[in-house]
């Protein structure tokens, strides 16, 4: 679950060569270390590939939500995902 946009902010010596950013939202504690440095490499290999960046310049920002700052349908990711799990068994 997250969003994904991708930007290009054009460097101050060079406006022909933009620098892409891309920013991933993603819910915090869903994703570990090892897939968080996955989502990076393949969104560099994507540009590099794709639009003939230099990776030195591909700039990939991961930002972990709280789960109570993020909500859908009205309801927090908290009380949703709880809801998911149904009651605990005792």
């Amino acid at each position: 679950m997250g969003l994904l946009w991708l930007r290009s902010r054009p460097q101050r010596h060079c406006v022909v060569n933009p620098m892409p950013y891309v920013k991933v939202e993603i819910a915090k504690g869903i994703a570990t270390v090892e897939q968080k440095r996955a989502v990076i490499k393949g969104m560099t290999d994507v540009l590099v590939r794709e639009l003939g960046r230099n990776p030195e310049y591909v700039f990939v920002v991961i930002d972990e939500i709280e789960t109570d700052n993020w909500g859908r349908r009205g309801t927090s990711l908290t009380e949703l995902w709880e809801e998911s799990q149904g009651p605990a068994d005792e």
